[in-house]
């Protein structure tokens, strides 16, 4: 069992990884719940503390944080977002915390607009001297929001909660280029449903494929940050 929370305190290994999910409760279109980062992220974070376990280093998976910088989202019923400050001191004194016990902290970050405040955090905390690094279900072919990446992965992992019957093309253009417009609007400017992509032949064998690929990119991400 990996999950920190269900474990009493004795039960805890000093010295173990600690991956801590990062999610947002946002709107992911007419077709995925709003926890959708949050389920990715944890689920990511799950493999990889297995992964770490196999090793034979202990490891455990912390409560994930289920409310990220989302203000894109905000026009969205559903949306809750505690912006950019708020998660910055969140995580900054979360990893102080865990660093009393844990031998690293890894950020596992599921939403996009969490990204610049997870790599300011993780340079101050190294400057602080703390191991920590971040990793997240990266596909760098894949779509930007509730299209075929994130709605396949859905299929994958949580199948009771995707409304195929639901699911319609958004916005397909690439990210950068309605990023501006996106940034002074909101995603509801550049995509009335809320999508960026296509989910429409989203499936789970995809979505199980895109899984084990972001779990080897993830951990040699990790490897990688925790040498330097």
């Amino acid at each position: 069992m990996t999950d920190l929370a269900r474990r009493r305190s004795a039960e805890v290994a000093t010295g173990s990884w600690l991956f801590v999910p990062l999610g947002s409760t946002e709107q992911h279109g007419p077709h995925l719940p709003l926890a959708t980062d949050t389920l990715i992220a944890t689920a990511l974070a799950s493999a990889m503390a297995e992964r770490v376990i196999e090793t034979g280093a202990p490891a455990t998976v912390a409560p994930p944080l289920p409310y990220g910088a989302a203000g894109e989202h905000q026009s969205f019923p559903g949306t809750l977002s505690i912006g950019h400050d708020a998660l910055q001191t969140v995580l900054v004194e979360l990893a102080r915390s865990a660093r009393h016990h844990h031998d690293a902290v890894v950020f596992v970050n599921g939403h996009g607009g969490n990204h610049p405040t997870v790599v300011e955090v993780a340079d101050q905390l190294t400057a602080e001297g703390h191991r920590v690094a971040m990793a997240g279900p990266s596909d760098p072919a894949g779509d930007a929001h509730a299209g075929l990446t994130e709605t396949s992965l859905m299929l994958h992992l949580h199948p009771d909660l995707v409304d195929m019957q639901r699911a319609e093309p958004g916005n397909r253009e690439p990210l950068s280029a309605i990023l501006p417009a996106m940034r002074d609007g909101g995603i509801e400017v550049v995509s009335p449903n809320g999508v960026l992509g296509d989910p429409v032949g989203a499936t789970a064998e995809h979505g199980a494929r895109l899984f084990r690929e972001m779990i080897e990119r993830a951990a040699s991400s990790i490897a990688e940050q925790l040498a330097r």
